[in-house]
């Protein structure tokens, strides 16, 4: 509570007394290397829009880290997925520097969060210092960069957030030097008739446009003839000079007769609309190609609060008989950008490509809460659980029950319940609700279980199973064997594995004595650092006990000299 009115107090009078909405030239680099980005603020995730910018660390790890400000950590956090470990520094100009995926902290850091590590016996841990007992000055070193958490290689997650509302912004607005000069990318562009009377070349459907470059730079696109309420969407991406990565466009705009009808950006945002990321892309095209066109106009369910001036939701009603010049505008963060020009003919045709209408038995209404029966388990949909109304198909089996597909995105999680009760007591203990992956392999889903019946909540459509799992983890040593001398050794290292419901819970004990060992899911591997020092003697028993999510659990012992 101190330190949460302190950092209001703080945030309250820098607010009074700035001048600049984002002070440029304030912060130094978090890294002494220059910047080059694998990824962009804005830039579009799965379910999620990127709330920093990733730097890359030369495809290494263990570079150092820099806070960018003098401060106090205000937040470390050590887990799984996520950021991995994680740190945060607030700064007495109302602003918190977030740096994530870090291989481990600063020496004087790292023990700090050692040390309630080992008195949790747990090796994540979320720790919220008072304000002011971990000061950090500007340049001071405070971490080296990893590849821990959700982590897809080697680089440095960044942030800057308000320190009150936690509402991430753009790094790039204080003045860091990326060099970018180069024109970000529109790769494709489609047309979607919007109006039920709509139809754009002949189709009621959505259909790509071709495009190509002109003299000039620009772009110019074939004659889309259309009549009705339409709307565009495109395919694209920015470059940085030093750097392949298709980063994350900046803005996009969107002008009729030049008239803007959608502007956006990715100057802000909060978390709590980050999901509708969801209604600003076609999800049903992402859910068939895994490509996110991105949609100039708003949908039902679309709350994302990055749009700086929207005409008619960026619909375009085009009448028969007249014409239209449409321009899409795509810029980078340092002002490069791409513009094509689309020509609307108002004209009706004949229709060669109809749109085929899906319906089913059930018809969900977003607004309002939904419950049905399939059997083998119920299906509770909270209200708002969708973006928009459409039919659901629903399908029942044997221990197994199908809720639509992946195509339509969900925006809160909805709960499935299996009833166990004809399956014995034993039995019921290696039973847990599984989701079959594109293989039909089984995915373990977090299972409650109350008596007969098993729950589970998520946001994740697709057929549910009950599935079984009796086979135990397994473990082996990766850099040691029994009886083995390892006084040179920094480290020791063990496999981890669980081919069914997966890992839970591990722990780790030298001579008895409860020990820190890291774990890495990407290579199943638990790692123990010597530096912590904590046994004295020259032979060593070590012993480690994994458990899976069914309680299925392997004890693993091993004898080594040390001294």
């Amino acid at each position: 509570m101190i330190r949460t009115i302190l950092l209001l107090l703080l945030s309250i009078s820098t607010c009074i007394y700035s001048q600049e909405k984002y002070p440029p030239n304030t912060f130094s680099s978090p890294m002494d290397i220059p910047l080059i980005l694998a990824g962009t603020f804005g830039e579009l995730r799965s379910n999620h829009f990127h709330s920093g910018i990733d730097i890359k660390t030369q495809q290494r790890e263990g570079l150092p880290v820099y806070a960018i400000g003098d401060g106090s950590i205000t937040r470390l956090k050590v887990s799984l997925w996520g950021y991995g470990k994680v740190l945060y520094i607030a700064h007495p100009n109302g602003y918190t520097s977030v740096y994530g995926h870090l291989q481990k902290f600063a020496p004087e850091i790292e023990e700090y969060v050692k040390k309630i590590q080992y008195q949790k016996k747990s090796y994540e841990v979320e720790i919220f210092p008072d304000f002011g007992e971990l000061k950090i000055t500007k340049g001071q070193l405070i971490a080296y960069t990893g590849n821990t958490g959700g982590s897809a290689g080697p680089h440095l997650h960044f942030e800057i957030r308000s320190s009150v509302t936690e509402k991430p912004t753009n790094p790039l607005l204080y003045g860091f030097d990326i060099r970018d000069a180069t024109d970000p990318v529109i790769d494709k562009l489609y047309a979607y008739p919007l109006s039920e009377d709509a139809q754009v070349n002949q189709s009621n459907d959505k259909i790509e446009i071709n495009f190509t470059k002109q003299k000039d730079g620009t772009f110019l696109a074939d004659t889309v003839k259309a009549i009705g309420t339409i709307g565009f969407g495109f395919i694209g991406y920015d470059r940085q000079d030093m750097a392949a990565n298709k980063n994350g466009l900046y803005s996009a705009q969107l002008l009729v007769n030049g008239k803007v009808y959608t502007d956006y950006d990715f100057e802000t945002f909060s978390f709590p609309e980050t999901r509708y990321i969801n209604t600003l892309i076609d999800y049903d095209f992402y859910g068939n190609n895994r490509e996110m066109i991105q949609q100039c106009f708003k949908v039902q369910g679309n709350n994302l609060s990055i749009y700086k001036e929207l005409h008619n939701d960026g619909k375009i009603v085009i009448n028969e008989g007249l014409d239209y010049i449409v321009e899409l505008v795509v810029k980078d963060f340092e002002g490069n950008f791409s513009k094509v020009f689309i020509p609307v003919e108002g004209k009706r045709e004949t229709l060669r490509i109809v749109k085929e209408a899906s319906k089913t038995d059930n018809f969900i209404i977003a607004k309002k809460p939904n419950n049905y029966d399939l059997g083998a388990a119920k299906v509770y949909f909270p209200a708002n659980t969708f973006y928009n109304d459409f039919y659901i198909d629903l399908k029942e089996g044997n221990d197994t029950v199908t809720i639509h597909n992946a195509k339509v995105a969900t925006h809160r999680n909805f709960t499935i319940t299996f009833d166990a009760s004809k399956y014995s007591e034993s039995d019921r203990k290696q039973l847990y609700i599984a989701r079959l992956d594109n293989k039909l392999r089984p995915d373990y889903a977090s299972t409650f279980k109350r008596g007969t019946t098993f729950t589970t909540r998520t946001r994740n459509l697709g057929t549910y199973i009950l599935a079984k799992d009796t086979i135990p983890p397994k473990i082996y040593p990766k850099n040691f064997k029994e009886k083995q001398w390892l006084t040179n050794y920094r480290y020791l290292s063990l496999h981890i594995s669980d081919d069914l419901s997966g890992i839970d819970t591990y722990s780790a004990t030298l001579n008895g004595e409860w020990i820190l060992m890291e774990y890495e899911p990407k290579t199943s591997t638990l790692t123990y650092n010597f530096d912590d020092k904590i046994f004295d003697k020259k032979q060593c028993v070590l012993e480690v006990v994994v458990t899976d999510n069914v309680g299925n659990s392997t004890t693993f012992r091993a004898d080594f000299y040390r001294k």
